[in-house]
C-alpha cells in the first residue's frame, strides 16, 4: 500500500468512525466501530471491515443497517475528502477478528488450567 492510499484509507476510517457514531439515524445499528479500511491502489474501491458489538441478530440488523446507509456514508466521505478526483465505492464487511482472538484465547486458558498453570 502506498503512502497516498494509507492516507485516504485512514482519512475513510476516521470520517466513517465519526458519522456512525454521530450522525447515523438508523435504529438497526448498534454498537459498531471501524476497524480497518484497504483501499485499492486506484482509489475506486475501499474494503471497509466493522466490528459490531451484540449476538448474532444484532450483528446482522447492524450489517443491514449499514449497508442500506451506504449512500449516505459514501456522501459524508466525499463531502470531507472534497481533493479526491473520485470517492471509493464503499465495500461493508463484518469483521470477526476480535471473536477469532477471544476464542483462541479461551481455548489457550482452558489447556492451561488442564495442565494446572496459571495464565494471567
Amino acid at each position: 500500500m502506498t503512502r497516498r492510499t494509507r492516507q485516504v484509507a485512514d482519512s475513510i476510517q476516521r470520517i466513517l468512525g465519526d458519522v456512525i457514531q454521530n450522525e447515523l439515524q438508523d435504529p438497526r445499528v448498534g454498537f459498531a466501530t471501524v476497524v480497518g479500511v484497504d483501499v485499492s491502489a486506484d482509489l475506486q474501491h475501499a474494503r471497509v471491515r466493522i466490528s459490531v458489538m451484540g449476538d448474532e441478530a444484532q450483528r446482522s440488523e447492524t450489517m443491514l443497517g449499514l449497508k442500506s446507509a451506504r449512500g449516505f456514508l459514501r456522501r459524508r466521505v466525499a463531502e470531507e475528502l472534497n481533493h479526491l478526483r473520485c470517492v471509493p465505492d464503499l465495500r461493508l464487511e463484518l469483521d470477526t477478528s476480535l471473536d477469532h482472538s477471544l476464542r483462541i484465547d479461551e481455548v489457550l486458558r482452558e489447556v492451561a488450567r488442564e495442565r494446572g498453570e496459571s495464565c494471567q
